[in-house]
């Protein structure tokens, strides 16, 4: 992951748009056996491998999406609902739910079966990560529009937006705070 976020793009009239690529040209799901080398001290697989995973997957999506490179500029949302256990056969699902100019958001369900029985997956966990498009340079590239095909992914998409906007908010407030308190004199 980045810590910073790629710096933005300048304004490029006379640039065309860019067509559109649907949710399914990128969804992609991602399988793995857990075993005891993923395991914490409680004996259940550690937070951050499925972490890792989510990433992962989630990146792959991102850069199919963009056609190209893309770098995690954020993750936020990550819910673990369900210990995953050891032998538990696990299924990352990704896709875009989200674009915008630069950047795109990924929204991400993890499932967990044992690698042994027939009973359905369960969910066990969910998140939603940012991806910044990026050139060979490192500098934000152009990503095209996601065009939702059903009914959830346009729901999907409507919650992006409000996701993103309580992003840029609680930037904007942050930002603010810290001025005012430098402005104030007040050294962190």
């Amino acid at each position: 992951m980045t810590d910073q976020a790629p710096a933005p793009l300048p304004e490029s009239p006379g640039i065309p748009d860019i067509p559109g690529k649907p949710v399914s040209a990128s969804r992609t799901t991602l399988s793995h056996i857990m075993t005891h080398n993923d395991t914490n001290l409680l004996g259940t697989v550690h937070g951050g491998v499925i972490m890792k995973l989510v990433d992962d997957a989630a990146g792959a999506v991102a850069g199919r999406h963009s056609g190209g490179p893309a770098v995690t500029a954020s993750m936020d949302e990550m819910a673990f609902l369900e210990p995953v256990r050891v032998g538990d056969l696990v299924h990352v699902k990704a896709q875009v739910n989200w674009t915008g100019r630069t950047s795109m958001e990924v929204g991400v369900r993890v499932l967990a079966e044992r690698w042994n029985e027939s009973a359905p997956a369960t969910q066990v966990g969910s998140a939603y990560l940012v991806f910044a498009a990026v050139d060979a340079d490192g500098r934000p590239r152009r990503v095209p529009p996601v065009i939702a095909e059903t009914e959830r992914d346009r729901r999907r998409n409507q919650e992006a937006q409000i996701r993103r906007t309580h992003r840029l908010a609680r930037r904007r407030a942050i930002v603010e705070l810290r001025e005012k308190r430098a402005a104030d004199g007040i050294e962190d």
